[in-house]
C-alpha cells in the first residue's frame, strides 16, 4: 500500500504541460527531459539526491551558497558523476552561517553566482527524481532563486528521506511514551542514519549530505519497502 501521507501526482503530465507553458529556454528544456511515468519500479528510476547550504532558513531573504548533487540507483552510488557548487550569494555572510556550513567570505570571494551555474544545475537534474531531507528547504530555496533570475518558478517530484522517516516513526509512539512525554523519534538526517546502522558523516557539507541522503534512501527502501514498489507511492 503507499506510504499514509504521501500525494500521488502525475508528474509525467505536469512536466508536459509545464514544458508547454515555459518561457525560460533552461526551463523548457528542463521539463522537455520529462520524468519517468508514476508507474514506474523505483529499481528502475535514475535518481539524483540534493543538498543546498544557505545563509539561513528563510528563503525569502537568505540565499543558497552551495550544492552538492549525487547520481545514484538503488543498487549504486555513482560518485564519479557528482558535482558540487560554491555559489556566491546575493546577502551576506554572518558569522553564523559560516560556522554552520564552514564557508567562508574567501570560500566566496571569487564563486560564480547562482545564474552562472543554472544550466549546469538544471542539466544535471533533467530526466531525474530527486530525493532530499526535508523538501521544503530545497524546493523552497531553488524555486525562490530560480523564480528570481529567470522570472518562473521551479517545479520537480521529490522524494523527501526525512517525510519517509516521520511516517515510518513518529506514528507509532505508544500510550506508554506520549504518557511518559518521551519525545518522538529524531527524524535529522545523522539521526536516521544511525538507526539503519550508517556511518557518521561531518554534517552541513552540501555533497557529503547528499551522498548521506542518498545512502539513508537505499537503506530505508531495503528494510521498510520493496525495491519494485511504484515511485508515485513514494514522491511528492
Amino acid at each position: 500500500m503507499k506510504p499514509r501521507g504521501i500525494d500521488r501526482i502525475d508528474w509525467a503530465t505536469r512536466f508536459q504541460a509545464l514544458a508547454a507553458q515555459a518561457r525560460n529556454p533552461l526551463l523548457k528544456n528542463f521539463y522537455a527531459a520529462g520524468v519517468v511515468p508514476a508507474g514506474t519500479p523505483l529499481e528502475q528510476v535514475p535518481l539524483l539526491a540534493l543538498d543546498v547550504e544557505t545563509t539561513g532558513l528563510d528563503a525569502q531573504k537568505d540565499a543558497i551558497v552551495s550544492i552538492g548533487l549525487m547520481p545514484f540507483t538503488l543498487q549504486r552510488i555513482r560518485c564519479a558523476e557528482a558535482r558540487y557548487w560554491v555559489v556566491k550569494p546575493r546577502t551576506e555572510l554572518s558569522d553564523e552561517s559560516v560556522t554552520f556550513h564552514h564557508i567562508t567570505h574567501s570560500d566566496i570571494r571569487h564563486a560564480p553566482t547562482l545564474p552562472h551555474v543554472l544550466n549546469a544545475l538544471l542539466g544535471a537534474m533533467a530526466g531525474h527524481v530527486m530525493v532530499v531531507h526535508y523538501r521544503n528547504l530545497e524546493r523552497g530555496f531553488l524555486d525562490n532563486a530560480v523564480r528570481r533570475h529567470l522570472g518562473e518558478g521551479l517545479e520537480f517530484p521529490v522524494i523527501d528521506t526525512m517525510q519517509l522517516e516521520a511516517l515510518l516513526h513518529r506514528g507509532k509512539r505508544s500510550w506508554r511514551d506520549r504518557l511518559l512525554r518521551r519525545p518522538p523519534a529524531s527524524i535529522r538526517l545523522a539521526d536516521s542514519r544511525a538507526r539503519y546502522h550508517l556511518p557518521p558523516y561531518h554534517a552541513h557539507h552540501a555533497l557529503t549530505d547528499a551522498l548521506a541522503t542518498a545512502e539513508l534512501l537505499q537503506a530505508q527502501v531495503a528494510h521498510r519497502f520493496e525495491a519494485g514498489m511504484e515511485i508515485g507511492r513514494l514522491w511528492d
